[in-house]
């Protein structure tokens, strides 16, 4: 039983079944992703396009070596580009590589904190160690 009710659409057949035919890509994306460089650039761009001289900036690159993370996740289909006259553009293809760094983002807040800051509410002033029961 697929838990995560997504259906591939053509077929109405579970996507996340542990042996679907995704899995062994999937790897391979967790691994194109193992690398902070490649999550700050997608951190970057979860709600833009940038081109490779303020991506490089914004990473604290160089704009070689944010070319070639570029290339590494363009090839992967987890970026895509625009061209505008002699610049080119880079954004996400599309809102799954930023929920995956959003998730693994969240993952290691739940690491390191009783209370991970995804979970705080603005105006919750309980302490985290006076409360530990707080967080679900």
């Amino acid at each position: 039983m697929c838990n995560y009710i997504r259906m591939n659409a053509d077929t109405n057949v579970c996507t996340l079944d542990v042996d679907g035919e995704y899995v062994e890509l999937a790897v391979e994306i967790f691994a194109m992703l193992a690398d902070a460089t490649r999550i700050r650039i997608i951190l970057a761009l979860r709600d833009t396009e940038l081109p490779v001289n303020q991506l490089a900036e914004r990473v604290n690159k160089s704009q070689a070596a944010v070319s070639q993370h570029l290339a590494k996740l363009r090839m992967a289909r987890i970026v895509t580009t625009r061209r505008d006259g002699t610049r080119v553009f880079y954004r996400l293809a599309n809102e799954h590589a930023r929920q995956l760094v959003a998730d693994a983002i969240f993952q290691a807040e739940h690491a390191l904190d009783a209370i991970p800051a995804h979970h705080r509410h603005p105006h919750d002033v309980r302490n985290a160690e006076s409360d530990p029961g707080a967080h679900a």
